[in-house]
């Protein structure tokens, strides 16, 4: 009964959030920075470094120690907006996960690791070497057969299984298989809203459980070990049921400020009277981008330079934009009102 009460929850939940995806005319702007955040905290819960902030700046602007996160964060964005793209014509499928995974890894840590192909050889978890893992996969000579199981349970319409419990059962069997020699906990995290989308809980891929699984990264491999060496699925089932219910709460939130957020900029952007058309144009662009120079605003606007500086001076006074950097050219701001809610959720 608790599991089948917390179903309940994180199936209402999930329809309270798909809601947004109808009624919010430029939902896909909000959800960039929503793929942006999850990119980060997925490639964080691996080792990388990359915050928000980071993300949304140009390479060349990083010291050269951050550019190989960076890389990765922009990689795990490009990978899942690709997949959610190619489920137009494309069903979720092993040929999915593995095309997925070659953009993931393509130019980064783990480039060598045989990027959009399953492993031909043995790997582990934990430990100087398998002799002391803590956790060793399937034998390779099985992957391409247990990824076959785990396509054909992903599409079984003939044995009803509730489609929540069916995600977080293929995000478990898929770690479990590790079917690759690196970025098996990416792709997996990412899997998650692919599958909901595709399945049709989600309109638009608006709930990612990196955060969740990064906030409780102990619970969460301990939860993965229960299953492998006690067959408690119970206890994973209702671990991946309150990180719906707790990211959609969360996503709903931020969406809701989102929305007053731009109320409250709309009402300071009329108050520059005959530039606030042009100001309007660049508080659109901010709200995908919200990292900007002042050439990005002379590319919108069509203004002069010395126009395009007035622009942004008047963003400034109204707290729209702020400064990044206190060198002389080629400034950087940012809408950082907007960033700020993205953050520390």
């Amino acid at each position: 009964m608790e599991l089948i009460n917390l179903l309940s929850q994180a199936d209402r939940q999930l329809g309270r959030l798909d809601m947004y995806s109808e009624y919010i005319p430029n939902i896909d702007l909000f959800i960039s920075m929503h793929i942006l955040k999850e990119a980060t905290q997925s490639s964080k819960i691996e080792g990388t470094k990359t915050n928000i902030e980071d993300a949304l700046m140009d390479k060349e602007d990083l010291d050269l120690e951050k550019r190989d996160d960076w890389d990765e964060v922009q990689n795990y964005i490009l990978a899942l907006n690709s997949a959610i793209m190619r489920l137009k014509d494309l069903p979720f499928s092993s040929r999915l996960i593995r095309d997925t995974h070659k953009i993931l890894l393509d130019g980064v840590r783990g480039k060598h690791k045989h990027p959009g192909e399953f492993r031909t050889s043995q790997n582990w978890i934990g430990g100087a070497n398998i002799k002391d893992a803590k956790f060793i996969p399937p034998v390779h000579t099985s992957v391409q057969d247990l990824m076959g199981d785990l396509e054909n349970f992903a599409h079984n319409e003939e044995s009803y299984f509730p489609i929540l419990l069916k995600t977080a059962l293929v995000h478990y069997q898929f770690e479990t298989i590790h079917p690759f020699l690196d970025g098996n906990g990416r792709v997996g995290r990412l899997l998650i809203p692919l599958y909901l989308v595709e399945k049709g809980i989600l309109k638009k891929p608006m709930l990612y459980l990196s955060d969740f699984f990064e906030r409780n990264r102990l619970l969460y491999y301990d939860n993965l070990t229960r299953v492998r060496e006690n067959d408690d699925i119970i206890q994973w089932f209702k671990f991946f049921l309150v990180g719906i219910i707790e990211t959609a709460k969360n996503s709903i939130e931020t969406f809701d400020k989102i929305l007053k957020l731009q109320k409250e900029v709309e009402v300071k952007v009329q108050s520059l009277g005959s530039r606030s058309r042009n100001a309007q144009i660049v508080v659109n662009y901010l709200f995908e981008h919200p990292r900007l120079n002042a050439q990005k605003v002379k590319e919108l606007t069509g203004l002069s330079l010395p126009s395009v500086y007035k622009l942004i001076e008047d963003l400034k006074s109204l707290n729209i934009l702020n400064e990044l950097s206190r060198k002389k050219r080629n400034k950087n701001y940012m809408f950082s009102a907007y960033v700020s809610l993205f953050e520390n959720k």
